[in-house]
């Protein structure tokens, strides 16, 4: 469906707003909840679509009165007003490019510290604060499902589920390998380190969606937790490691109450992680499909963020690059995800 073809959204809308009417619609609370969501999101889809449709029509407005009146001094509120428009516009035209059948579900980010000590390890807890950031901007739901700290600083690992419109769409690109170059904090002799992180992306899956697992395919850990959580996370073995044996797929959870609702979320993630594996086998092998994340090295690095001897970031698939690296790192990652979106 085309985000710019008012008259299909509308009619669709229509027909999800007679489903809600029918009679036992809520007894199905799967369904009604995906109802209700596809609902929401054409909903704001054509909000967005008259609000620049508004916008187009009073700077039609302006440049009219301007003319008739010969009154020079309101191009620059034209002009502000255009670049607003323009802002909006393209703003919806990359959320056309949204088609995955996934695209609009919340996504979980899995970040992994490379070899090189503490100086990978706070690269990967930096990578944390930028998605975070990022997700922040976007006014998403941030839940930190497990964190890897390490005790000399940084962290080995993380995983984060960021709830929100379309974050699987927007972040799925993410994936691969960060390179960060800069004077090491972490060297008293002021050294030039080079560190690497791994970022995997993948949907938060529905309930509904079917994924054969095969008990005997998993190993199932419990360890003590050791995020927030207070006393309750440090006397009870509550988290959950499940291992898939085939793929030799990790996944863990540590920051909900129990030892069932981390089980619960740790097999979904698994879950999220296998379809993705399946539905790409065709296209890639399974080492390729994995990212081969025991060599997080040179080479092999989707995105570069300089600090010295230049600051620089650079996306090295699309060429896109800047200057402010805080600013990026801050959160600021729309102009990278837009560029990825663009080439398909």
């Amino acid at each position: 469906m085309n985000l710019f073809d008012p008259a299909s959204l509308e009619k669709k809308l229509a027909g999800l707003e007679e489903l809600t009417k029918e009679k036992g619609f809520w007894n199905d609370n799967d369904n009604a909840q995906r109802v209700m969501k596809e609902k929401k999101s054409i909903e704001s889809s054509l909000n967005e679509y008259r609000e620049i449709s508004r916008d187009l029509e009073d700077i039609e407005v302006l440049i009219s009165l301007a003319e008739e009146a010969g009154d020079e001094t309101m191009v620059p509120e034209i002009q502000e007003a255009y670049r607003e428009f323009t802002k909006k516009a393209e703003t919806l035209r990359i959320k056309t490019l949204l088609k995955g059948e996934y695209d609009g579900n919340n996504a979980i980010i899995h970040i992994h510290a490379g070899s090189g000590g503490t100086d990978a390890q706070d690269w990967a807890a930096i990578l944390l604060r930028m998605y975070s950031r990022w997700a922040e901007s976007k006014n998403c739901r941030i839940k930190t499902l497990d964190i890897q700290e390490d005790t000399e600083g940084g962290i080995k690992g993380a995983t984060l589920l960021i709830q929100g419109s379309n974050t699987y769409g927007y972040l799925k690109n993410e994936k691969g390998v960060h390179r960060l170059v800069r004077i090491s904090p972490f060297d008293s002799s002021g050294r030039r380190h080079t560190s690497f992180a791994s970022v995997d992306v993948t949907p938060e899956m529905d309930d509904d969606i079917v994924v054969e697992i095969d008990e005997d395919d998993l190993r199932i850990d419990t360890f003590r937790s050791s995020g927030a959580g207070g006393q309750h996370v440090n006397k009870t073995d509550s988290a959950i490691r499940i291992t898939h044996i085939p793929t030799n797929i990790v996944v863990s959870c540590q920051n909900e109450r129990s030892q069932h609702q981390n089980k619960d979320m740790a097999m979904k993630i698994l879950k999220s992680r296998l379809l993705e594996l399946k539905e790409q086998e065709h296209k890639e092998s399974l080492k390729e499909l994995k990212g081969d994340y025991s060599q997080i090295t040179w080479g092999m690095q989707i995105r570069s963020y300089v600090f010295h001897p230049y600051t620089m970031v650079k996306d090295h698939r699309t060429g896109a690059e800047v200057g402010n690296v805080n600013k990026v790192l801050d959160g600021d990652l729309d102009m990278f995800i837009n560029e990825m979106l663009k080439q398909g």
